[in-house]
């Protein structure tokens, strides 16, 4: 966060008790509030078996019960989502609509940004999905296990990866997939701000501009199953994709010379070096 505080104001000045005080406990920290009259919940002052982070897509849960990463999570640590195993045993379908990238309707529902997030919590939670337990490498170095609620946005990801397949080029969506981690990764480590991140955001904004359509998909027992996606742009052409008769569309003659240039370096790579 601190990247980012710096990143909109260069002079700003960090103070953080947690590094630069003597503050490096829990008991310690309870014990300076109590000393200088700053009042703290009771149930802060128990010994929570984890610490959670949460926002609007995600709520995160780490240390204490969970530094051992052979050791399993309780269920009833979480908030957002049920267990697959408990999850209802009918699927729960759902059409989301997207314009340039953007989800903004559910079921023929238009919704603000904040709003579908929240109804797709409601969804994905309600039907087990969205958990994630990991273990992570920090940018300082270390390794560190969390536990992740992300119902909402694990439904996203499907559904509008699901709709860039019909909608993109095989070449926006391999280059888009190569940018992907760098892109994650960036953010991870905090710079958002950093001209790299905005040189990759300009190239996915500008893919996502023919991104729009629906997907059909059901949600059941911790899956996002998508069963149905649809475009007015899409990229999908049943005639040359048919295994019928095409009506001249495709022409299986043009493969001849392609697949035979394609193995040129092969067949060349086997005459020179035999099995070697």
């Amino acid at each position: 966060f601190e990247l980012g505080y710096y990143g909109l104001k260069p002079d700003v000045k960090v103070i953080a008790p947690w590094r630069e005080w003597d503050l490096n406990s829990r008991t310690k920290l309870l014990a300076y509030a109590d000393a200088n009259g700053i009042p703290v919940a009771q149930s802060k002052r128990q010994d929570a078996p984890y610490s959670t982070d949460a926002n609007l897509l995600h709520i995160s849960y780490e240390g204490n019960a969970l530094e051992d990463p052979w050791v399993e999570y309780s269920e009833d640590m979480f908030t957002r989502s049920v267990s697959p195993e408990n999850a209802p045993d009918t699927p729960t379908y759902i059409e989301v609509e997207f314009e340039k990238g953007d989800p903004v309707a559910i079921d023929g529902v238009r919704y603000s940004p904040a709003e579908m997030l929240t109804k797709l919590n409601q969804l994905g939670g309600d039907n087990g999905i969205g958990r994630l337990d990991i273990v992570e490498s920090r940018f300082v170095g270390m390794k560190s296990r969390g536990v992740y609620e992300t119902p909402g946005g694990t439904v996203l990801m499907h559904i509008r990866r699901a709709l860039e397949t019909i909608c993109l080029d095989r070449g926006e969506s391999h280059y888009k997939d190569q940018m992907m981690p760098q892109y994650a990764e960036l953010i991870y480590n905090g710079f958002w701000f950093s001209p790299e991140r905005e040189m990759m955001q300009a190239a996915i904004d500008k893919c996502s501009e023919s991104v729009t359509g629906t997907v059909r998909a059901k949600l059941y027992k911790g899956n996002v199953i998508v069963v149905g996606r649809k475009a007015k742009n899409s990229l999908y052409d049943d005639k040359l994709s048919t295994f019928e008769e095409d009506g001249g569309a495709y022409d299986q003659k043009d493969a001849a010379g392609f697949i035979k240039l394609q193995a040129l370096r092969l067949r060349t790579l086997r005459v020179a070096r035999g099995d070697q």
